[in-house]
């Protein structure tokens, strides 16, 4: 597998389901993964990790490398990632650290921090520690974002206003997490910027995501007519290359390999502030990074042969 990739010759055992709370999520990835892959020729085998006798058929049989289309919990914070390289399988997407440190919201903020990439101000609270209300709003204001550490599709996420709100949605979102991110609420265009890539990485087109809620949560991600894509987003150009130059840049901070997604606030001055780093992005037909692979002309099968490209190490 060092020089070129031959799909026929290739086994892939494409991971889907999971335990998270985004497993309905994970396996419609999967299935688009697995449906892409075998037109283009793979030898494919759809397991569920969640399945002991799928994780037993890993170790047994003779793949040469794993799709991951797996998300949140258990699939996306390094724990699969740890036990494919226990076994030796080559996988799509990031390693066990990147996977680990860009699943922790708290954990990558201040990673973007050390970077020197812009991102809004917070206070990483400790479930065990304690907090004091007064305190948040001292130093974040009394419109603050909250956000339960290590949940994805904005599960475990609230806006609120006000300290009575504030503190009972940080209660709520101690029931997801013992970490929880308390973060100074911005008004502003929500974007996000796929990269695709290891050593040298290329941001995709932005796309702006304008949702029909108060906010990019669960039912604006997965409803139909939940919200709507701009691809690209229209922003001045100047602009546009800070930000993808920024999501290159959050993909390496981060240690991502093959490929990422970076959601931004944009606000009317231009300032734009990093919020989240995705390692392992929906990857449906119609999800926002093969919306943005599309604008290149790459096409969604070409997109999921070139992630196992990039699991091999090939790039162009």
């Amino acid at each position: 597998m060092a020089e070129a990739l031959n799909p026929t010759t290739c086994k892939v055992a494409v991971l889907r389901g999971g335990c998270s709370g985004e497993r309905e999520v994970s396996l419609a990835s999967g299935a688009a993964v697995a449906e892409a892959l075998r037109s283009v020729g793979f030898q494919v085998t759809e397991l569920d990790p969640a399945e002991k006798d799928d994780l037993i058929d890993l170790i047994h049989n003779d793949y040469d490398v794993a799709f991951l289309a797996l998300h949140g919990r258990g699939g996306e914070d390094g724990t699969i990632q740890g036990f494919l390289e226990t076994i030796g399988l080559p996988y799509t997407g990031s390693g066990v650290y990147a996977s680990a440190l860009a699943m922790s919201k708290c954990n990558a903020k201040q990673c973007y921090r050390d970077a020197g990439l812009p991102t809004l101000p917070s206070i990483t609270l400790v479930k065990e520690d304690g907090y004091s209300i007064e305190s948040i709003i001292e130093q974040l204001g009394d419109h603050c974002v909250i956000k339960a550490s290590k949940e994805g599709s904005s599960i475990g996420l609230y806006i609120e206003e006000g300290a009575a709100a504030i503190e009972e949605a940080i209660e709520k979102a101690y029931e997801h997490d013992d970490q929880v991110l308390v973060e100074k609420y911005c008004k502003a265009r929500e974007l996000t910027v796929g990269v695709i890539g290891n050593a040298n990485p290329t941001a995709l087109p932005i796309i702006e995501i304008v949702p029909r809620n108060e906010f990019y949560d669960f039912d604006a991600k997965y409803s139909p007519g939940g919200s709507t894509h701009i691809c690209p987003a229209e922003i001045d150009e100047s602009i546009a290359a800070k930000i993808r130059s920024c999501a290159e840049q959050a993909h390496k901070a981060i240690g991502c390999h093959g490929y990422s997604r970076t959601d931004f606030l944009l606000e009317e001055n231009g300032d734009f502030w990093i919020l989240e780093t995705n390692t392992l992005p929906g990857m449906t037909a119609t999800s926002l990074l093969p919306d943005a692979a599309s604008k290149i002309g790459l096409s969604y099968e070409e997109l999921c042969k070139k992630l196992i490209e990039l699991a091999f190490d090939i790039e162009d």
